[in-house]
């Protein structure tokens, strides 16, 4: 078991009514023996030691393990909600919240087993806990690339302070079909610290661009008109899927998601809201 080379108690970026009902909930998981891992910006902490404020606390459990948390949670007198079936579930507490998360937004990181071996040991209030590691956190952020949120810088300084840690091999796994992905965010990992792009294993790069190579050589897929943009992001692609009659690529088998998991997410993005609101507000149109 290894330890996490920052631990970052978090007192200094929330406030005290909150770290009580942070404290107060890990503690009532860990009595329950519900298994779960710190992630978001406490963990990126943990593994960079990049320190910023943070709106909510992110644990990340297995799906089947929901239910048992949920109990847990409401018998401490909180509200816990299934948010968005797919991926997310959140835990209230007045206006302090906690999310439960199984899976990613594009159904891609499903939280299974294998998150769950070898994960630093930390402590958030003076309460132990097991952080999420480095492979799973790069994992889960590199598909997040919307307007108003890209977590590359946060990959970039992953690899930038843990690239000799990493364990290469499983993280190349964890991607699988999704190489492309990983592929491109090492690209930049390399144009951003010029100086230190041979941090990544050659051979890394090597199976990488092999691959690239290989499947630009191959003939195209049996059905072309797949729109994988969805998968990173869930607003800027929709033109793609709704207008131009593009496959959604997480109706496809590169994704847990259903058509209902979609419709949801769809309707979650805040300029739908903010556009439906708007016309529900609207006067009627008089003949």
């Amino acid at each position: 078991m290894s330890s996490a080379p920052l631990a970052p108690s978090l007192e200094d970026e929330v406030q005290p009514r909150t770290a009580a009902f942070y404290r107060r909930a890990l503690q009532a998981l860990a009595d329950a023996g519900v298994p779960f891992l710190v992630g978001g910006a406490f963990a990126h902490a943990c593994h960079t030691g990049i320190r910023r404020s943070t709106k909510d606390l992110d644990l990340f459990i297995r799906r089947d393990d929901y239910e048992r948390a949920a109990a847990r949670m409401g018998a401490e007198g909180w509200r816990a909600e299934l948010t968005y079936p797919h991926w997310l579930a959140k835990v209230h507490a007045g206006e302090d919240f906690i999310d439960l998360i199984f899976n990613s937004g594009n159904g891609v990181a499903v939280v299974d087993d294998r998150w769950f071996q070898d994960n630093a040991q930390a402590e958030v209030l003076g309460v132990p806990v097991h952080v999420v590691n480095m492979e799973d956190s790069l994992l889960s952020k590199a598909f997040i690339m919307e307007r108003e949120r890209y977590d590359g810088a946060d990959i970039a300084h992953l690899l930038q302070v843990n690239a000799e840690r990493i364990d290469w091999a499983g993280l190349l796994e964890r991607f699988g079909l999704h190489w492309r992905v990983l592929l491109a965010h090492l690209t930049l990992f390399g144009y951003v610290y010029p100086g230190e792009r041979q941090r990544v294993p050659l051979w890394v790069m090597d199976e990488l661009l092999a691959r690239l190579a290989a499947e630009s050589r191959q003939p195209l897929p049996g059905d072309p008109h797949v729109c994988a943009g969805t998968l990173l992001s869930r607003q800027q692609y929709l033109h793609d899927v709704e207008q131009l009659g593009y496959v959604d690529g997480r109706l496809t088998p590169a994704s847990t998601m259903t058509q209902e998991d979609v419709a949801l997410w769809t309707e979650a993005i805040p300029a739908r809201q903010e556009a439906a609101a708007g016309e529900a507000d609207a006067p009627p149109v008089r003949p």
